[in-house]
């Protein structure tokens, strides 16, 4: 295995870059960051893989109703990763700016008890949820990134997303098995999923250590400088095809909801859909992050859209009943093990150790733009003109755009 222990990796991921050798381990503060991430997961997975069956066949939300609020818990997080990230590079705060955000989060799953069947009062609850997600997510990855070798970033953020998945794995067994014992429990669901995530900060502060680096003068870190990182034309071709292939990709909690329409699945068992999704994301996780590593990061994030790609045209008709739940669940979970953790390994090398934060945040505020117009879009389609027409644009633009996207190959210098 490539997991090593805290003291001898951490030591190693404190060693100066220019006296690393390359290595085959995983330092000890990623498996801490995994841990917290197993458990949040846990949590948050949990209220997830029940939202939309509580939300369109609970309340009786529209597919657009649906699209908005799916936006919003996806893109909402566009207002506060960039300040967030510039806060925790400028500061030298990671973990304290990455605990804010899952403490946010924590406190927002017990809002979701109180908000009923209020669209306005759900919206802004998972408004709070996702602006959590929001401020923690680049400091955790920049975190992930700092304590690792450049040659071992694929494989270090392979692990804690595996780690991460086996919590995404685990969430929606745990919401089903309370729905099961609970009939309508789904204020239990909530309930427990607040103490899951008060537990994920815990282990945050018990055990993840912080990483600093000596600033000669703070203004050497703003949202100036932070925008700045745009005129290095490698990252700005990242994150100009990344935010675009976020506008042709359709949200999980829809490609769940195609399922259920197409499969005519029963509700009680809508929650176990994610868990086809994780279960390979889980198995695929460390091997396309080791692959990653040695062909380029590039090439494996292409792939995981083309996975997509194969989903999507498999929801529109190119197969039905148990090929079609199992090959869409095959392939998505693929597209998220080519292309989660992979982008961030990928951005890591482009970004200066000050604005590694401040960087991340930028390249996770466009894709969470994209992701929020995209929810509406297809939420919108999907209500004036129906779920096939929907689906079938979905996969002529996602087509389209991957095309470009290997002839463009905008990491073409990119070092293996």
């Amino acid at each position: 295995m490539y997991i090593a222990t805290t003291r001898g990796a951490d030591a190693a991921a404190a060693t100066p870059r220019s006296r690393r050798r390359p290595g085959r381990r995983v330092a000890g503060n990623v498996i801490a960051l995994g841990a917290v991430s197993l458990v949040t997961d846990i949590s948050s997975e949990m209220v997830t893989a029940i939202l939309p069956l509580y939300l369109v066949l609970g309340l009786g939300f529209s597919p657009l109703q649906f699209g908005i609020l799916d936006g919003l818990y996806s893109g909402v997080t566009a207002f506060v990763r960039i300040i967030g990230g510039n806060f925790a590079d400028r500061w030298q705060r990671r973990k304290l700016v990455a605990g804010i955000g899952y403490g946010v989060s924590a406190v927002a799953k017990l809002g979701l008890i109180g908000a009923g069947g209020s669209a306005t009062a759900m919206g802004l609850v998972l408004a709070a949820d996702r602006t959590g997600k929001g401020v923690r997510t680049a400091p955790r990855d920049a975190l992930i990134s700092l304590s690792s070798t450049p040659e071992t970033l694929g494989r270090s953020f392979g692990v804690h997303r595996a780690m991460d998945t086996v919590g995404a794995f685990v969430g929606p067994l745990v919401a089903f098995l309370l729905l099961w014992l609970v009939a309508g429990g789904y204020d239990t669901v909530f309930f427990v999923s607040f103490c899951l995530a008060v537990l994920g900060v815990l282990l945050l502060v018990l055990f993840v250590k912080d990483r600093r680096q000596d600033l000669p003068e703070r203004r050497a870190v703003s949202l100036r400088a932070a925008f700045g990182l745009l005129r290095d034309s490698r990252f700005r071709r990242l994150c100009v095809w990344a935010v675009v292939l976020g506008l042709v990709t359709v949200g999980d909690s829809f490609v769940y909801l195609l399922l259920q329409k197409r499969l005519d699945i029963e509700p009680a068992y809508f929650a176990m859909l994610p868990l086809g999704t994780a279960g390979v994301y889980l198995l695929l996780a460390v091997p396309l992050g080791r692959l990653a590593d040695r062909v380029g990061r590039w090439r494996v994030f292409v792939a995981g859209h083309v996975a997509l790609l194969v989903a999507y045209v498999l929801l529109v008709g190119g197969a039905d009943g148990i090929v079609l739940l199992a090959l869409s669940l095959l392939a998505h979970g693929a597209f998220y093990a080519c292309t989660d953790g992979v982008l961030m390994a990928a951005a890591g090398p482009l970004l200066p150790e000050r604005l590694r934060t401040s960087g991340m945040a930028l390249l996770q505020t466009g894709q969470a733009v994209a992701k929020l117009l995209s929810a509406v879009a297809f939420g919108a389609a999907w209500t004036w003109w129906g779920m096939h027409v929907a689906i079938a644009t979905a996969v002529g633009g996602l087509a389209v755009v991957v095309l470009l996207a290997v002839l463009a190959r905008p990491l073409r210098e990119e070092a293996k």
